[in-house]
């Protein structure tokens, strides 16, 4: 089955209705400049109430990662998501939990196209996955906007014999059945796309997009 995730969790109650729906992770941003920032406080009290099952993962941009495993530890993640420029010399980020690193989507695609493939994650001691998403060095992350899935096809393709591949951005109960059945990730990560406001995720939508993710995984399994 595709590994949904439902990320920038600012609340119990959102939280509670992932686990409802069948998410298999929730997100945590501590990152100061999104809107969707929590406090290390107010995401350990939240994974206290989540079952075992359920990974908790913690969004860092370019923190130290002496920070990221200390944070980790207090607010018990079980995974962290690095959102800025980590991945340009992800040798430097090694902590002390299993780390996804996530890609600009449409620089990398291009620069493998070209040849120019500067990104090298093997031997790294506690890769999780690679995020693809539609960020910007502005806007690190749910922004709501799609990157070009056509062109990331062969890219997904070739990388994903490798690694795990983690699609975001744009992400809609809508649209994401077509991701599933055209992309084939090894994994998805919606933020915006289930939300009523920033911050604040609407129940339905929840349900609707993980639903929308198992029905796709029967049809093409």
């Amino acid at each position: 089955m595709t590994w949904v995730k439902i990320c920038g969790m600012t609340n119990l109650e959102d939280a509670l209705v992932a686990v409802e729906a069948g998410a298999d992770a929730v997100g945590f941003v501590f990152y100061e400049k999104s809107p969707r920032c929590v406090t290390v406080e107010t995401a350990k009290e939240i994974v206290k109430k989540l079952p075992e099952r359920m990974d908790r993962i913690g969004v860092f941009v370019n923190e130290l990662p002496g920070k990221v495993s200390s944070i980790a530890d207090e607010a018990g993640l079980t995974a962290v998501q690095f959102h800025g420029d980590e991945y340009q010399s992800p040798a430097k980020y090694s902590v002390n939990r299993d780390a996804f690193f996530a890609l600009p989507a449409m620089e990398i695609i291009r620069r493998w196209r070209n040849g120019n493939v500067f990104v090298t994650f093997n031997g790294f001691p506690n890769l999780a996955g690679i995020l693809l998403d539609s960020g910007t060095r502005e806007e690190r992350g749910g922004t709501g906007k799609a990157f070009a899935w056509g062109e990331a096809h062969s890219f997904v393709s070739a990388i994903g014999s490798q690694h795990p591949i983690v699609v975001a951005g744009g992400l809609t109960p809508a649209n994401v059945g077509w991701a599933v059945e055209f992309l084939k990730p090894w994994g998805l990560d919606v933020t915006s796309g289930v939300e009523t406001r920033l911050g604040k995720k609407d129940p339905e939508k929840i349900r609707a997009f993980v639903r929308a993710v198992r029905e796709t995984d029967r049809k093409v399994s």
